[in-house]
């Protein structure tokens, strides 16, 4: 019998890991994803590649992989989560770099919220007003600001009610953590008892490029 797939949690060894993260934070992830190597490197950077496809400019045979993957997601993270908080929870996809009316506007994560089952509790509760070049097609002197990203983000009203106690942000990468700073920070703001957790499909690391003595 294969061995349950499990959250791993960012602790006190890998906070430091990601700029935003605080000590309070509640983040747990499912696979690491190698920065500064390609799709090739790994089959978590393949994974990682494929479900970042954009959905205007990919050919179909991307765009095949892109669905494949995303449903690998949906799946990892029913296995992972823990079926009694997630019954009373709230996913809330972090929004993609593109507003809804934008033609490179891509919705993988609220499909991966909607994939892990047809009962849980997905809503868009932020929604960004502006679209924005995507983190991974940035430069690193070219990073997009947490309030660059509170500026854009603001609170979709018609889904407030009923009002979430338990929330989970749930993103594809988790990098510095500026998505999901901002994403707590509105959200935490307009519901101060919910609980937030932040669930990733994976965490950022770096290559070793030492040498091994």
């Amino acid at each position: 019998m294969a061995n349950r797939i499990r959250f791993r949690k960012i602790d006190e060894l890998t906070r430091s890991d990601h700029y935003y993260l605080t000590d309070d934070d509640v983040c747990l992830f499912l696979i690491e994803k190698t920065s500064h190597r390609d799709y090739s490197f790994s089959a978590q950077n393949q994974l990682i590649a494929n479900i970042k496809k954009n959905p205007a400019t990919s050919n179909e045979g991307e765009l095949f992989y892109k669905r494949r993957d995303i449903g690998k997601c949906s799946w990892a993270l029913k296995q992972a989560f823990d079926p009694d908080w997630l019954k009373d929870a709230v996913l809330v996809p972090v929004p993609p770099s593109k507003a809804k009316n934008h033609r490179e506007y891509d919705d993988r994560m609220e499909r991966i919220c909607r994939g892990i089952d047809p009962s849980v509790d997905v809503r868009d509760l932020v929604a960004q007003n502006t679209s924005m070049l995507a983190s991974h097609e940035r430069g690193p002197d070219d990073r997009i600001s947490l309030d660059e990203l509170l500026e854009a983000y603001a609170i979709d009203e018609e889904l407030a009610a009923p009002e979430p106690l338990k929330i989970g942000i749930v993103d594809d990468v988790l990098t510095a953590g500026t998505h999901y700073r901002a994403v707590h920070t509105v959200l935490s703001e307009r519901f101060p008892d919910a609980e937030i957790i932040g669930i990733f499909v994976a965490r950022r690391v770096f290559p070793d490029d030492g040498f091994d003595f």
